[in-house]
């Protein structure tokens, strides 16, 4: 029987976030915490080895016949040995087999676990729907969703799919791709600011002709995002690729605006 552990039920367990510092990595310990979750899960070694196999365009060992501790040696050391975002695709991978297999456990508490994990430990990602999507700070986690739902609400839905747009281009693997993000970032704000004014100019041109928009000085900060977006992504130039976090500022940024200027358009 599957029951919640003793913190848990006593409501001794807390989930507690820490600063996020990996991105570009599977560290050791996280590697060897998959297969736990996926046994935990109802997967067996052979059934897993297969999964593991599969991404990996492995031919699994004919010489491992028992599970333990043949077969699980060769998961560890197969996972051990990957590129860092070949373990990720094996997380979906397993999330994508629990889902269609009815002997194992429901995905979502693989899915839960997994994340919890992400949280207390750091880590840059997050399952979303079966597939690993970056997972910025609190904030900005927080910035996007509600503009994802305030876009919606307001029928604006060409700036909401340039928005999730960011998200999948920042979760590219194995290099996210910053300038995809930041263009579709402001892609997204033009729609919004397009709807807003009544004027299909580009952002920087409705900025200028329109001051009622943005409250002052706000305009001022908002126009000169825009321009250094422009020059840095849109135009990008030899040597000046932004940073990853510079990318999660402007992607920020435009969420909340569009979030505000949407509410605008809805009333």
């Amino acid at each position: 029987m599957d029951q919640e552990p003793f913190s848990r039920r006593h409501g001794f367990h807390r989930l507690t976030e820490v600063e996020i510092k990996v991105y570009q990595d599977a560290p050791h310990e996280f590697r060897g915490v998959l297969i736990q979750l996926a046994y935990e899960c109802g997967f067996r070694p052979r059934n897993l080895r297969d999964v593991v196999c599969q991404i990996l365009h492995k031919r699994s060992d004919n010489n491992n016949w028992s599970e333990y501790p043949n077969i699980d040696s060769e998961i560890h050391q197969l996972i051990d040995d990957c590129e860092w975002y070949k373990v990720y695709d094996i997380a979906e991978r397993i999330y994508s087999s629990i889902q269609q297999s009815p002997y194992l456990c429901n995905p979502d508490k693989f899915e839960k676990e997994l994340n919890n994990y992400f949280a207390e430990n750091g880590i840059g990602w997050q399952l979303q729907e079966g597939q690993i999507e970056i997972r910025g700070t609190e904030l900005f986690e927080d910035t996007v969703k509600k503009a994802n739902t305030v876009l919606d609400g307001a029928g604006q839905s060409t700036a909401n799919r340039e928005l999730r747009e960011t998200v999948k281009d920042l979760s590219r693997r194995p290099k996210p791709d910053v300038t995809g993000a930041i263009q579709h970032s402001m892609a997204s704000l033009e729609c919004v600011v397009r709807e807003a004014s009544g004027d299909q100019a580009t952002l920087g041109d409705i900025l200028k002709k329109h001051k009622e928009l943005i409250p002052r000085p706000l305009d001022n900060a908002i126009e000169k995002v825009w321009g250094h977006a422009s020059e840095n992504a849109r135009h990008i130039r030899e040597g000046r690729e932004p940073e990853f976090e510079e990318a999660e500022l402007i992607v920020g940024v435009c969420a909340s605006l569009g979030t505000y200027l949407a509410k605008k358009i809805k009333t």
